[in-house]
């Protein structure tokens, strides 16, 4: 009998439910059985998510799968880094849900490093600085809801909180606690000490378990709803350490771009490097499956195109979005797209014309002068990022792996290419979910190490190649 793993992987834009299997060569396969969307909408002056309503999905996509006939045996749930609920002794959400794209955090920096000062935090965890991480988020909250907590038992990662509405039990995934800027890279734990000088309760955090560890399985009324049982295991429950896990690039060390809304450009060590010199450079060391560390940084990616391509209304096809850059190629102007203002602006697209006239260059006017500088401003910020991989670690890649949803374009893929002086392979698009999917393999026993994981997407995938 076929044995069915479910991988639902939630995004910033939507979720999906997508089950895999082995066929009888060992190849994976995969199907896709629901989607629903998601977003970022205002609650009480905040950018903030709809858990209630993303739950209803992910257990609407359940009973899609029973209804098919394909009831997984297993299953996992991935989703965005650093957001968290707070719950009370009852187990219920304290507040909204605020998003990553929330300005709430700014100038919570400076509360945290009068505790302990930037450099010693970097060099204590080894996570780059972004407003908006988990650490900054709950000094938000702390300064400007002391009530919620006061009030607050437990601290959850969105996936997380999820498996517990699943499963009854509370417990922290590696690889997105690692986000929270809260764990030691050393000891793979918690860093108490950091948390008592915040002041925190150390009741707080759940205790953190490894991808492939079994939570348990579905709450009696997730039961009688559904009709039938599921074991949930922990996947990678950060979105890009199942994407990096869905590199094809079994026996070597991998350089990747997961591309999305976001681009996480970067390579795997086997120890964390919270060295002064990659604080300044800005890397970050996320854990990764078998405690590898994705040493990496944070790119703004894809959603400065996606927010065009909104602004733009719905004719446009990103073929088409394509096509319209092509034709402006040689179109100058660049910006710098980690900019703090392209995080979240009312119009990219003005956001885009305002950087250019502050810095003296052209402004695009017409819609494909500005795809172009996205397109051209994105490979070039790969092609820095490579440069200054390769010198921290000393080593040169012949080759970089993309995978995710932006291997699909094309053009990105050749100015890339060009960017970078690399080989580009593109693939798999659905390395999320992939990556979700054989982490729960990866812990059943199924594979018995990372590289065996990865061989079999590489024999599952057919690969773009794109030259210099």
């Amino acid at each position: 009998m076929r044995e069915y793993y479910l991988a639902v992987d939630i995004g910033a834009s939507g979720g999906r439910h997508i089950l895999g299997w082995l066929d009888e060569n060992g190849l994976l396969k995969t199907k896709e059985v629901y989607r629903f969307p998601n977003g970022l909408r205002k609650v009480n002056g905040h950018l903030c998510w709809d858990l209630p309503e993303l739950f209803r999905q992910i257990l609407e996509g359940l009973q899609m799968c029973g209804e098919l006939g394909m009831i997984p045996s297993y299953m996992g749930i991935d989703t965005w880094a650093v957001d968290f609920v707070l719950l009370d002794e009852w187990g219920m959400v304290l507040g909204d849900t605020v998003g990553y794209r929330d300005n709430r955090t700014q100038g919570m920096e400076r509360y945290i490093y009068d505790k302990i000062p930037e450099q010693d935090l970097y060099a204590r965890t080894g996570i780059q600085k972004q407003p908006f991480n988990t650490i900054y988020q709950m000094e938000a909250v702390r300064r400007k809801q002391p009530g919620l907590m006061r009030r607050a038992k437990r601290m959850l990662m969105i996936p997380d909180y999820f498996h517990y509405l699943l499963t009854g039990v509370m417990a922290a995934e590696y690889t997105n606690a690692t986000t929270t800027q809260l764990v030691s890279p050393v000891t793979k734990d918690w860093d108490w000490d950091l948390i008592d000088t915040l002041g925190y309760s150390r009741d707080l955090f759940c205790p953190i378990r490894t991808p492939g560890s079994i939570l348990g399985t579905l709450r009696p009324e997730h039961k009688a709803r559904l009709g039938f049982d599921v074991q949930v295991i922990l996947p990678p429950t950060h979105d890009t350490a199942s994407a990096v896990l869905a590199v094809p690039s079994p026996g070597e060390i991998p350089l990747y771009i997961s591309s999305g809304t976001w681009s996480l450009m970067g390579t795997e060590l086997r120890h964390a490097d919270c060295s002064a010199r990659s604080q300044r450079d800005n890397f970050t060391n996320e854990g990764g499956a078998e405690y590898r560390f994705r040493y990496l940084k944070n790119i703004m990616g894809l959603w400065m195109i996606q927010s065009v391509k909104k602004e733009l209304g719905q004719g446009y096809s990103y073929e088409q979005l394509c096509q319209m850059a092509r034709e402006y190629d040689r179109f100058p102007s660049r910006v710098q797209v980690n900019d703090a203002r392209f995080l979240a602006p009312d119009s990219m697209t003005q956001a885009v014309r305002e950087y250019c006239a502050q810095t003296d260059q052209q402004p695009p006017e017409a819609p494909g002068q500005l795809l172009s500088v996205l397109y051209h401003s994105l490979a070039e910020s790969y092609g820095e990022t490579v440069r200054e991989l390769e010198q921290a670690v000393g080593a040169s890649y012949p080759a970089l792996h993309i995978v995710g949803g932006g291997c699909r374009d094309g053009y990105l893929n050749e100015l890339t290419s060009a960017a970078t002086g690399k080989q580009v392979l593109a693939g798999p698009a659905e390395a999320t979910a992939i990556g979700n999917i054989l982490g729960q393999m990866l812990g059943r026993g199924v594979f018995d190490t990372v590289d065996q994981v990865r061989e079999c997407v590489k024999r599952s995938t057919d690969l773009g190649v794109f030259e210099k």
